[in-house]
């Protein structure tokens, strides 16, 4: 196995000054990044135990109402009840499956519906110019208006929170994909089409993966859209879903079971959130690293 090199003293260097060690280097940086990592979770850990020590602290001693605010135990007893006993509608996983199957189906739709269109209108100016008053109306509609067309349209199944996810998620990859394509290079154009590539090579082996750090970034938030949209949809009417549960808990003035309702949705997007880092350092692992992305912690 070969062993790392010393790194010659600076020639500016004292006279004596030993030879630097690569890999104490490198072992100084980790252990650097991994203190700075621990500080991290700690100073979360500690804001997190402030805010729920204070919170409970607030309820205990009668400065917050218990009825209108809840506190952590009962939001801890009501999850310990739906996850023991079940939900007036069921399992809990029943209802944290038939949201997630919302928002997974809506946000693969709006993404690959997004990513066409924006790419193709990015790419054709003439359909660009055509498209553009209709997308910009259909974007300004409210998504409180459009929940209530799909309820009407495809009744309290899970249709009418797909089709709200779905338009949640359109309007946030697409105008990335739109602008990521008019960003690329026209010279990484303009050579492939002298080397004899057709529009179709062109635009799935240049401008796709040149747009690919826009579409990737929009998915962050388009997967937080797309649960809002299964979530809004679920309140607005639904038979199953955490949004149900959550209106429910409203119409009964249980405020645990809304902050319950809201620690499942944020656990869930958490997750979901992991795995979309997870997708893009795959997907970008040409992409060089960027300088100060460690010490942004982001």
């Amino acid at each position: 196995m070969t062993e790392l090199a010393a790194t010659p003293a600076p020639l500016d260097a004292p006279a004596g000054t030993p030879p630097v060690d690569d890999a104490a280097l490198i072992r100084a940086a980790r252990a650097r990044v991994r203190r700075r990592r621990l500080l991290i979770l700690l100073a979360q850990l500690a804001l997190v135990a402030v805010v729920l020590g204070g919170w409970q602290l607030g309820a205990n001693q009668g400065w917050l109402d218990s009825f209108t605010y809840g506190s952590p135990s009962g939001v801890a007893d009501q999850l310990r009840i739906w996850f023991t006993e079940g939900t007036a509608t069921g399992s809990i996983w029943r209802n944290i499956g038939v949201t997630m199957q919302e928002t997974v189906f809506g946000f693969l739709i709006g993404t690959a519906s997004g990513v066409v269109l924006g790419i193709a209108l990015g790419r054709i100016r003439v359909l660009a110019d055509i498209a553009a008053p209709f997308i910009k109306a259909a974007n300004s509609i409210p998504r409180i208006v459009l929940g209530s067309i799909f309820i009407i349209w495809f009744g309290l199944g899970p249709s009418g929170k797909i089709a709200l996810a779905t338009v949640l998620v359109f309007f946030s990859v697409f105008f990335n994909a739109f602008q990521g394509t008019r960003e690329v290079d026209q010279n990484l154009i303009s050579n492939a089409k002298i080397l004899g590539a057709s529009p179709w090579r062109v635009t799935t082996q240049v401008v796709l993966p040149s747009a690919m750090t826009w579409i990737i970034a929009s998915l962050h938030a388009a997967f937080g859209f797309a649960l809002i949209g299964a979530i809004v949809g679920e309140m607005l009417g639904a038979q199953y879903g955490l949004g149900q549960l959550i209106a429910q808990a409203q119409g009964s003035f249980n405020s645990n079971g809304i902050y319950a309702g809201t620690v499942i949705i944020a656990v869930l997007a958490l997750v979901a959130e992991w795995l979309v880092t997870r997708f893009e350092k795959r997907v970008l692992r040409w992409r060089p690293a960027q300088s100060g992305s460690d010490s942004a912690g982001v």
